[in-house]
């Protein structure tokens, strides 16, 4: 028997969460990698990103695993790129530390505990593995086939209680807290004495199964 009447509760956090910050800081790096593919002229399609962000008290750590162009490897004086004990290439960090400084403080993180001029960032970034790379190759080499290595697609589905097709209270939650970072980054009212970190909470009561 399914539930006509009931309230529902959806939370949302701001841009300025930690998660947040990490997942931006992330999805900067893959950007970044693509761009340069596009500059060096390397296949997309060979190009690999695992990469995850963790960040705490003016502190980022970036790691994973990564297939990128020549230009973000580091090399010697005579233009050799350089590899570790594995025989990985050693990936250049500076670059990396740039995009994530520049998503720092497009967030807004200016504060004694956490400011994108002096957080210390640090790019343990290595070579994919050879066993995930041969992977995803054998099978993008194949025309019309797609390789997978370990990362997954989380999905949920679409419903018609809101423009988005997203359930009621998550999308409330997120329109506020998107309204309330763009008055914060415009400058306006009390709402610019706000920090980056927030979150919403929204309660509906659904009523016959649709949201009242």
């Amino acid at each position: 028997m399914t539930r006509q009447n009931y309230l529902f509760t959806s939370e949302s956090v701001s841009e300025g969460h930690p998660d947040k910050v990490c997942d931006r800081i992330s999805d900067e790096i893959v950007d970044l990698v693509y761009r340069e593919a596009r500059k060096t002229g390397m296949d997309p399609w060979k190009v690999r990103v695992a990469c995850e962000t963790l960040a705490t008290t003016n502190r980022v750590v970036i790691a994973g695993e990564v297939r990128v162009p020549e230009t973000l490897l580091k090399k010697d004086k005579a233009g050799n790129i350089l590899k570790d004990a594995a025989g990985h290439p050693v990936v250049n960090p500076t670059k990396f530390k740039s995009v994530a400084r520049k998503a720092i403080r497009e967030i807004g993180y200016e504060q004694a505990g956490f400011h994108w001029r002096t957080a210390k960032i640090e790019v343990l970034l290595h070579g994919q593995s050879p066993d995930i790379g041969q992977g995803v190759d054998n099978a993008a080499d194949r025309q019309g086939e797609e390789g997978a290595g370990d990362q997954g697609i989380m999905f949920g589905y679409a419903c018609r209680e809101t423009p988005d097709l997203m359930p009621a209270p998550i999308y409330y939650s997120h329109k506020i807290l998107e309204l309330l970072a763009a008055a914060r980054h415009e400058g306006n009212g009390e709402a610019a004495k706000l920090g980056p970190d927030a979150k919403s909470q929204v309660t509906v009561r659904y009523a016959n199964g649709q949201a009242a």
